[in-house]
């Protein structure tokens, strides 16, 4: 019996307010323009994206406003419940499982805080076991995705048969803030939505795609990248280098080492998903893999549907290649606070 962690379902969701690219844009000039001078030189990121929609769990007015820790808070929990039932309960239905069959919950957030853990908070709602194992990851921002991908097939593989639910969920847009007169207050007001994916795994049986192996890589004194800062009025977005530029000089050799690591060589990878930052993000990705421009197709169509939803986003990207058919190996990437590079290779059976 094959004791690697099959892949049994996938489902995504979005909150229910969705917001044009414009819209964003002109919600973010009526609020900074005029206290910040360089506003109108930055405002061509909205248009440099490749985004046209986002999704957040609130309605535009709300981010109108300025917000405090308390009222975030309350926002992050009544959004990421609801968001984290929906998408949860999708991909059980889809699996053909009912919350009382599942055995293990992780849980990847990062971008608001509960104590007790999401998980736990709907344990009754769910109507998970009372003895269902919680793991809740935080921190793992963009990475998050593949990390959690990786976590979530270990756990299954080191106890066959049982049902592993990983759900990865951001609500990004909750980070907006009034106070910092930034560009990388700017850059994240352009990018960022919400958005929540959810598998089912299950090692023994179960699937046709498997997790074959998993790798990652930290750079030393890199952890001015990308993270957050916590000030007074909330999460503060922390990007202190170029991530494209990063991306172009760093994720080729990254990819090689962890590939090598795992056996394989870029060779053996019929497709590359990968965590679409941004448009800028997706060329340097294409430049960095020696990939043919166009080839990350999937990656510029989340973006543009949903923006960048921190880590559930490469698993939309990867619900579409499934949709698509997916080949016989693929390499999931995502680049996340560390600095991180981490990679999951599929392996499927047609």
């Amino acid at each position: 019996m094959d004791h690697t962690a099959a892949l049994v379902s996938l489902a995504t969701s979005v909150p229910p307010h969705q917001f044009h690219q414009r819209q964003v844009l002109e919600a973010a000039r009526s609020i900074l323009s005029a206290r910040y001078e360089q506003f109108e030189t930055l405002a061509s990121l909205f248009a440099n994206t490749g985004i046209r929609n986002r999704y957040g769990v609130k309605p535009i007015e709300w981010y109108l406003e300025p917000r405090g820790w308390p009222e975030r808070t309350r926002a992050f929990l009544e959004g990421a419940e609801a968001l984290f039932v929906n998408v949860a309960q999708a991909a059980l239905a889809r699996a053909d499982l009912a919350a009382r069959d599942v055995d293990t919950v992780v849980t990847v957030c990062s971008t608001g805080i509960a104590t007790p853990t999401l998980e736990a908070r709907l344990a009754g709602k769910m109507g998970f076991r009372a003895d269902v194992s919680r793991v809740p990851v935080f921190g793992l921002g963009c990475a998050g995705g593949v990390s959690g991908l990786s976590i979530a097939g270990r756990l299954a593989q080191a106890r066959p048969g049982t049902n592993v639910l990983l759900v990865v969920l951001e609500l990004c847009t909750l980070a907006v803030r009034h106070d910092e007169l930034t560009k990388a207050n700017i850059v994240a007001a352009s990018l960022f939505g919400d958005g929540a994916a959810a598998l089912v795994l299950r090692a023994g049986d179960g699937g046709a795609t498997r997790i074959e192996a998993a790798g990652e890589k930290l750079w030393p004194e890199t952890l001015d990248i990308m993270g957050w800062s916590v000030d007074p009025e909330g999460f503060g977005v922390i990007f202190q280098r170029t991530i494209p530029d990063f991306v172009a000089g760093h994720l080729g050799p990254a990819v090689a080492e962890i590939l090598a690591r795992m056996e394989l060589a870029a060779s053996d990878i019929d497709r590359f998903v990968c965590h679409p930052g941004g448009s800028k993000v997706i060329t340097a990705l294409e430049r960095a893999l020696s990939l043919d421009q166009g080839m990350l197709d999937h990656e510029r169509e989340i973006i543009a549907d949903y923006g960048n939803m921190s880590a559930p986003t490469v698993l939309f990207v990867l619900e579409r290649a499934v949709a698509k058919g997916l080949p016989r190996r693929s390499l999931l990437t995502a680049l996340g606070p560390g600095f991180t590079a981490s990679c999951v290779a599929l392996r499927h059976a047609a």
